[in-house]
């Protein structure tokens, strides 16, 4: 929490080139379906919850921004690619698997219905395994060394003698 009682958030992308802070409450937590949205995620669809107005402030670096509609930007790391706002008029939404702490920011609606992918409400009835399960069939998991930035923010990045770029 902030000295005011705010809630306060951080993230940023899987190579720590972009990190933010958000002071307040964050709104509209919610997953859109729409085809837009899983394009421009990659995935099933986007997690995403709205910054206060005022309260996002980028501390180190900055999205890069591409028009998806006449209406909205969405930003993302030019140098790993993880997406990370939805911009409209309305107000900057951040992706929630971006936030360090995403279990804090639970969706409460869905969106864009109309283009759910078929198999999306069965995902959570397929067998589920931990990583490390599959060492068999990717056995470079054995001595997998990662270089995504850690869920908290840092001085610099990457550290002396690491490396973020493949």
């Amino acid at each position: 929490m902030s000295l005011d009682n705010r809630p306060v958030y951080t993230g940023g992308c899987q190579c720590g080139a972009v990190r933010f802070r958000v002071e307040g409450r964050l709104t509209n937590a919610s997953v859109c379906h729409c085809r837009m949205c899983q394009k421009a995620f990659g995935s099933f669809y986007a997690p995403l919850a709205t910054a206060p107005a005022g309260g996002l402030a980028w501390t180190r670096g900055e999205p890069k921004r591409f028009r998806s509609s006449n209406h909205v930007r969405r930003g993302f790391c030019a140098e790993c690619g993880t997406p990370l706002t939805f911009e409209a008029p309305d107000g900057t939404a951040l992706a929630i698997g971006a936030f360090d702490h995403p279990e804090e920011v639970a969706p409460a609606i869905q969106w864009g219905v109309e283009a759910k992918l078929p198999y999306v409400d069965d995902v959570p009835s397929l067998p589920g395994e931990r990583t490390e399960a599959d060492m068999g069939s990717a056995s470079y998991l054995a001595d997998l060394v990662s270089y995504q930035h850690p869920d908290h923010d840092t001085e610099s990045w990457p550290p002396a003698g690491g490396s973020a770029r493949g």
